[in-house]
Order: structure tokens, then sequence, then C-alpha cells
């Protein structure tokens, strides 16, 4: 595996620098980086393209000053690391550096989210092939992913932020929009669950009652100024989470499996309102360390239930920690809500549609946390329903090809449940293309969404690289192209690594 990984490390750095020379010098040939200047009626404007000349070194043929620039990365070894300037002075890492986050903030949300929806949309409607759930989600997925991304992210401006926005002044639900909502959900729910006439009467019915008393009760109290979960419904919440882990992992006739979650959400509900005094002193690193104790704790309890096997206890507990630790975070964002909500810089309108961030917005990591997610929310959207698209097709083809492969027959003829057949069998093995999918794509990502961090006004990678390719910033393209170059690399290494990991006839070795 070393030995394995270390080549192609080897060669994909050796394809990136052959790739950056050229790169380098096709982009020093496609404009000029003094036309500003040389088009300015500024005094000193001699002086200030004299300057750019010395500090770009454009007195140098570009064909040797790739190696100047292929210089200031290698002198990383003396700790001299550096990128260059751009064409305005500016040390390029600085710019990378804010700009990089700007665009993981909303790449890595997004292509998270979409992965998980994707697959789950995809595996099921493979298992309910030719359903209408299945022609459902098929037309939804053609129809998102037909959609110009500038024209859908001007969509959910209009109907998301500043509709939703609106309605925020006077939060109350109309009794109509409520029984359309409801009758959309008993409608949803009945081609997702499927069965007899009478199973698909009986949800169409449950799920509109549901959506009807959940919206009713929102609505008259005002839940959407001041939301909140509670130590209630995050317990309820936790419940049902380790139940669903437990029947997707092991099946509910493992009862060491689901008692050791049920525990998992018992400790969650008794830490509740200990747990409130340690947010108030949130960061980074406590996150970090909570969240990995959630999942200690989690191994623990399904470890101490032994039986044959407890580590299929302990990985569903771990996961319903991971899980109800994540619920307790969201709610302890709500709480700050209504606070955010009404702060002056805000007013009352708190879905964004343009920038990362409230200029002038002061607050605590809550706070900060609300802020990020009212700006990034409408963009996450839009890249994750294009992307979601894509990745429940693959999805649904791949599980389709395992499903008709002899070793699932042969899997089903030994008596095993279908849970079994498709958890263990199926649904491990389809992943392995999607893997390839996901990797590339969450690469190639990291370069910037520039149509949508235009259309957004999010000062990240793709907004970044526009810019410099106009400017003819050569420095800067350069940066980009070399972060971009190194993410897929590393992307590519780890799918050989998943593939191993998820058929077991892979194996990388020397």
């Amino acid at each position: 595996m070393v030995a394995f990984l270390t080549r192609r490390l080897l060669a994909s750095l050796l394809v990136l620098l052959i790739a950056s020379y050229i790169v380098y010098v096709l982009t020093c040939f496609s404009g000029n980086p003094l036309q500003d200047l040389l088009q300015s009626n500024a005094r000193n404007k001699d002086q200030l393209i004299a300057q750019r000349v010395q500090y770009l070194h454009l007195d140098i043929s570009p064909f040797l000053r790739y190696f100047l620039w292929l210089g200031g990365i290698l002198s990383a070894f003396t700790g001299h690391f550096t990128l260059g300037d751009s064409i305005n002075g500016q040390p390029v890492t600085a710019q990378l550096g804010t700009a990089a986050m700007s665009t993981l903030h909303l790449v890595l949300t997004a292509t998270i989210v979409a992965i998980v929806f994707g697959v789950l949309i995809g595996i099921t409607t493979a298992l309910r092939q030719y359903s209408s759930y299945d022609y459902g989600a098929t037309l939804l997925s053609f129809l998102f992913f037909s959609l110009p991304s500038f024209w859908l992210a001007v969509m959910l401006k209009q109907y998301i932020a500043i509709g939703f926005n609106n309605f925020l002044a006077d939060p109350a639900i109309a009794t109509t929009t409520i029984v359309v909502l409801a009758v959309i959900s008993g409608l949803v729910w009945l081609a997702i669950i499927g069965g007899t006439l009478r199973r698909r009467l009986i949800v169409f019915v449950i799920s509109g009652a549901a959506t009807g008393a959940v919206l009713t009760a929102l609505s008259l109290t005002r839940w959407f100024t001041e939301p909140k979960l509670g130590i209630v419904v995050l317990t309820l919440m936790g419940v049902a989470t380790a139940f669903l882990v437990t029947a997707l992992s092991s099946g509910l006739e493992n009862r060491k499996a689901l008692y050791s979650a049920l525990v998992v959400v018992v400790i969650g509900a008794v830490l509740y309102y200990p747990l409130q005094y340690v947010f108030e002193y949130m960061n980074l690193w406590i996150m970090a360390v909570l969240g990995l104790a959630a999942v200690i704790v989690g191994i623990v309890v399904g470890l101490l239930f032994r039986g044959n096997d407890k580590w299929v206890s302990a990985r569903g507990a771990a996961i319903t920690a991971a899980a109800l630790g994540l619920l307790m975070m969201v709610d302890r964002y709500m709480q700050v809500w209504s606070a955010y909500m009404n702060a002056s810089s805000i007013s009352g309108r708190p879905i964004a549609t343009i920038g990362a961030s409230t200029p002038g917005l002061s607050g605590d990591f809550w706070v900060a946390g609300v802020d990020q997610f009212t700006h990034y929310l409408l963009p996450t959207i839009a890249l994750m329903l294009i992307s979601l698209a894509s990745y429940s097709r693959y999805a649904r083809a791949s599980m389709l090809d395992v499903m008709n492969q002899d070793y699932i027959r042969t899997a089903r003829s030994k008596g095993l449940t279908e849970r079994t057949v498709v958890m263990r069998h199926a649904f491990r093995n389809a992943l392995i293309p999607i893997v390839t999918i996901i990797t590339l794509d969450f690469g190639a990502l990291i370069g910037g969404a520039i149509v949508t961090e235009n259309v957004f006004s999010i000062q990240g990678m793709g907004n970044l690289f526009q810019q410099a390719i106009n400017q003819t910033d050569v420095n800067t393209v350069m940066g980009v192209f070399l972060v971009t170059g190194i993410a897929a690399i590393v992307f590519n290494v780890i799918a050989d690594v998943v593939y191993s990991s998820l058929d077991p006839r892979i194996r990388v070795s020397a």
C-alpha cells in the first residue's frame, strides 16, 4: 500500500509540474499585466510601470520566469515559502487563504449534503424501480440537472431570501397553505413507501395529518421567530435516530445494538442542561473535543453491551451519539436566532443574498455561526441541487447494476434478510463507482464555483481565478491552479484507499 501510494504521488507530482509549466507560459502570453497602467493618466505612470516590472520580474522571459516562481515554492524547505505577489502587490498566499476558506465553507457543505441525499435517493429509487417514486425522483433529478446555475440562484434569491424575509414580518401560515403542504407531503410519502392501496391510503392520511399538525403548531407558537428544539423534542429525535441507525446497520432484532444506541440517547438527555454552560465558552477546539468525546462514549457504551457483534453495537452507538451531538448544536444555534434576527445590522431580514458575512455584526461563536449559515444557505442550496441530481442518477445506475449480479442472487438463496442483502452486499459495492465521481467532483469544486460565487458576491476561489485571468495576474492564476491540482491529487489517492476498503477484491500493493 505504501509503495503504491508513493508511486502514485510521485507520478502525480511530475504531471503537476509539467502542467504548471504549460499553464504558466500560456497565461503569460494571454495578455499584458501592464495594460491597466498603460491606459492610466497618472502622473507617476512610468514609475508605477517600473515598479510592477520589478516585483513581477516582467523583464525576464516567461520560459525562465517560471523557475523563479517554482523556486518560491521549493524554498518552503528553508522556511520561506511564497507564491509571489499579485498584480496589485499583495502576497498571493494571503489572497488564496481568504478565498479558499470561503470556497471550503460553500463547497464542503453543499457536497456533503448532496452526497448524503443523492446516494439515499439513488439507492431507494433503484430498490423501487419503475415505481411512481422512481419516476418522480428521476423527473426532478433531470430538471435540477438541466437548470442553469445562475437562473437557479436568482430564483432562490427571489423566493427563499426575499419571500422568507417578508414572511418573518408576520410568521403565520395560512390555512390554505397548510392544507396544500399536507396533501403534498402525503403524496410524497405515499410514493416513497408504496405497497398495497390500503397501505398507501394509511400512509397518505398519517403523513398528511402529521404535516398539518406540525405546521399548525409552528404557526401558532410563532416558531420561526423564536425556534428551538428543547430537551423533549431532542430526546424524541434521538430515539428515532437510534431506531433508524440500528435498523440500517444491524437490524432491530439485534437488541444489544438497539439498547446501546438508546443508552447513548439517555446519556445525551442527562447532559443536555450541563452542556448549556459549556456552550457559553464554545470555540472550534471545544467543538472538536466534544464531538470526539461523543463518539468515544458511543463506542464505549456499545462495547460494554458485549455480545458476538459488540463492534456493530459500538458503531451504531457512535453514529447515534454523533447525530445527537449535532442536534444539540443545532438547538443551541436556534437559541440565538431571535437575538441575531433583531440585531441592528440584520433588521429582521436574516436570509442574506450577497456576501459571506454581515459587516459590523458583533456576537459570540453562535451568532457568528448563524451569520455564516444565513449567508451560505442560498449558494449551498444552488450547488447542492445540481450536484444531488447527478449523484442520485449515478447511485441508481450503480445500485441497479449490483442488484443484478450473481452474488446478490446467491445471498438471497442462502436465506439472508433483504436488509442484509442490500446493506452488506449490494450497497457497499454500489459505492465504488460513486466514490470516483465524488472525489473528482470535490477536487474540481475546490477551484471554486465561478457562477454561484459571482451571483452571491462571495470572494472565493472561482471569483479570484476569474479576476486574475481578466488582469493577466499570472501568480494568482498559478496559485489557484496549484491548490486545485494538489486537491485533485489528494482526492484521487483517497479514492484508491477507499476502493480497497469497500471491496476486498481490490488490493493496492507493490
